[in-house]
């Protein structure tokens, strides 16, 4: 496989900080979006290869409306030809709020006092566990604020006791984790407790902004998160996830300086992160951001095709931040996971309705409150497959060996008959009357389609298996 071998004026070096802000705008000031070389990309994309910086930034510099469709319909056609028309679902699940840092688009900053503080003892994980495998998840990241209480051990733990859990059917397959930055032998303990992704989003890569919105703790050092994914890939942890909240900066800047960190993990470490998330600043309590960079939903919808098309082989994570309604158009641009049934309230799933909010117990304001239930109903009514599937992880299909897999486009040979045979679980287990009549229709046409590239005998036979009590199969 290539990876990105363009020359920056910062070299690329393991655990050393990357990001040139001047370069970056050098990139978006540059570019000249002329139509001919905006299709030359587009193309350049479909065919499977990951874009430079330059050409990034020409499509971020393209205004003209023709050619931003084309853009989206470019992501449009490139998800379904990586992905297909998957999308795995999972839920967020808050573990603590304590919080040392003083960021000031976050409700857990420290020198908000109206903050409830609240960590889960082992009982209440337990809790929230069982009630959301009650609903048929089977997938969860655990979240952490920045604080001495939350160690290495303390999330180690937290995750073991996740896995334990066992509800009627349910079970918890994987734990990825949204945590502050460990050392390179701290990474090494979570590893051990078997995790899936871990987390970390820059907030902004623009060193100028990101000092002006985070004024104390360690979250201050910018180059210390920079570099702690780094780390994370140093303790073997090989699938990471990376993102920026946008609204604090320009979003132009932090679309291409993604995609500078993607190239990054591939320089040092020969595999790209596994997801990109792209979050856009909600209400939160104590909110204290001004409004010069909100994302408005245009601009939204057109950068997540455009980082669809710059990494076609790395996940994009849309959240319940987004409206309903935003959620669904933007689905269709090459996200290829979304939250279901989210509340992010502290003990959110047994002790608090998502309907009503509170502020004072939640990182932010969330602005999706659909139960899983809904959220899958509407996934197959615009026919995409849910799916809960965790196989990769099982088999060692992860960092460089997933890339190996995904490249040549074995995502979608892999990934659709899991789907399917996770969402036939969740009918069997979850699904009300109409939902799992609808989920079965759809399950007969996508074996149809598959039926066209691929031998299916063996995916009907684990589908009875299925229906006749069997669970957890896979490909």
């Amino acid at each position: 496989m290539e990876y990105s071998t363009q020359k920056y004026k910062i070299k690329d070096e393991k655990m050393k900080a990357f990001i040139d802000s001047s370069e970056i705008w050098d990139f978006i000031n540059n570019a000249q979006p002329k139509k001919e070389r905006v299709r030359e990309i587009i193309q350049k994309s479909l065919d499977k290869n990951r874009l430079s910086l330059e050409e990034t930034a020409i499509l971020i510099k393209t205004e003209d409306k023709e050619l931003v469709e084309e853009i989206k319909q470019g992501a449009r056609t490139l998800k379904e030809t990586v992905y297909g028309d998957r999308i795995v679902l999972f839920a967020p699940l808050y573990i603590g709020n304590y919080c040392t840092n003083n960021c000031q688009y976050c409700g857990f900053r420290v020198t908000n006092k109206k903050q409830i503080r609240v960590t889960l003892s082992k009982s209440q994980i337990i809790k929230e566990v069982e009630a959301l495998e009650d609903t048929g998840h089977k997938r969860l990241i655990l979240v952490y604020g920045e604080h001495p209480m939350y160690t290495p051990e303390f999330i180690a733990e937290s995750v073991r006791t996740v896995y334990k859990v066992k509800s009627g059917a349910g079970e918890i397959r994987r734990v990825n984790i949204n945590a502050a930055p460990l050392s390179i032998e701290g990474f090494r303990t979570v590893k051990a407790s078997e995790i899936g992704t871990y987390q970390i989003f820059q907030e902004t890569y623009h060193p100028e902004t990101y000092a002006k919105v985070h004024l104390a703790g360690n979250k201050r050092d910018f180059e210390n998160r920079l570099i702690a994914l780094d780390k994370a890939m140093e303790a073997g942890i090989d699938d990471v996830g990376i993102g920026a909240l946008f609204g604090l900066y320009d979003w132009r800047y932090e679309v291409l300086a993604l995609v500078r960190h993607v190239n990054h993990f591939e320089e040092v470490y020969k595999v790209g992160p596994h997801t990109i998330s792209f979050p856009r600043i909600q209400n939160a309590s104590e909110l204290n951001v001004n409004n010069e960079y909100l994302v408005n939903d245009e601009d939204f919808a057109k950068l997540v095709a455009i980082l669809r098309l710059a990494v076609p082989y790395t996940g994009m994570i849309l959240t319940a931040r987004e409206p309903v309604e935003v959620r669904k158009e933007v689905l269709q641009y090459g996200v290829s996971q979304i939250d279901g049934g989210t509340n992010i309230q502290m003990e959110g799933y047994t002790q608090h309705e998502a309907e009503t909010q509170n502020l004072e117990m939640e990182q932010f304001e969330i602005s999706d409150t659909r139960s899983l239930s809904e959220v899958i109903d509407e996934l197959i009514e615009t026919d995409y497959l849910p799916s809960f599937c965790t196989a990769c992880y099982r088999l060692g299909r992860t960092g460089e060996h997933f890339m190996e897999f995904s490249v040549p486009g074995f995502i979608k040979r892999y990934c659709s008959p899991n789907a399917i045979l996770t969402l036939a679980e969740y009918l069997e287990d979850y699904a009300t009357s109409e939902i799992k009549i609808k989920g079965y229709a759809m399950i007969e046409r996508k074996i149809l389609d598959l039926a066209k590239y691929q031998k299916t005998e063996i995916l009907q036979k684990k589908l009875e298996k299925l229906k006749n009590g069997e669970r957890d199969l896979y490909f």
